[in-house]
């Protein structure tokens, strides 16, 4: 049952939060607040982008948190990013758009862009569409920006940056990627 801390929507001071760096975590991050969300009533909805694979996250949200809306926007295969196909450029724009009019509707509580930061850093996405959606978002949601290389311009309109750092991953010892841990 959701904690009643008598704050109503109206009253929600809305937030922007950027969880980038180049460690490992960003999005299971991302989805951790969204879960918390969840759990205290709120809407959600999730905007991935350059994921297209069935990840862990999005199986468990489908099967214990229908309510949570989530979309992906991409291949299940690495952009280049120094070439990235047109397909690549194709989903993401589309992806930016459905974020777009979902953040515009106001039917939300909080929204998260997954890997938004890379497709704007990959050039999938121009910066400053993503710097004009930050500004014009309704003034009680909380909107997550997660993603590697986030741009100075986000970063600054941001209540909230979390870098994350890789010290040691165990890719470097060999240990390939498994389900559940990296997807």
């Amino acid at each position: 049952m959701p904690v009643d801390d008598s704050k109503t929507k109206a009253d929600r001071q809305g937030l922007v939060m950027v969880i980038t760096g180049n460690g490992k975590g960003k999005s299971t991050a991302a989805f951790g607040q969204a879960l918390r969300a969840a759990g205290q009533g709120w809407k959600v909805c999730v905007v991935q982008f350059m994921k297209g694979r069935a990840y862990g996250e999005v199986l468990a949200v489908k099967k214990y948190l229908p309510e949570v809306q989530i979309y992906q926007f991409g291949l299940d295969s690495f952009v280049m990013r120094d070439n990235p196909a047109p397909v690549d450029k194709e989903l993401a724009l589309q992806g930016f758009a459905k974020a777009a009019e979902i953040v515009q509707s106001n039917s939300f509580d909080l929204v998260v862009m997954d890997e938004i930061n890379v497709a704007v850093d990959f050039g999938l996405i121009p910066e400053e569409s993503v710097v004009n959606l930050v500004k014009q978002k309704p003034p009680q949601l909380v909107l997550i920006l997660t993603g590697r290389y986030a741009a100075e311009k986000i970063k600054e309109l941001a209540d909230t940056v979390s870098e994350i750092t890789e010290v040691k991953h165990h890719y470097q010892s060999g240990i390939k990627d498994q389900p559940g841990v990296e997807y």
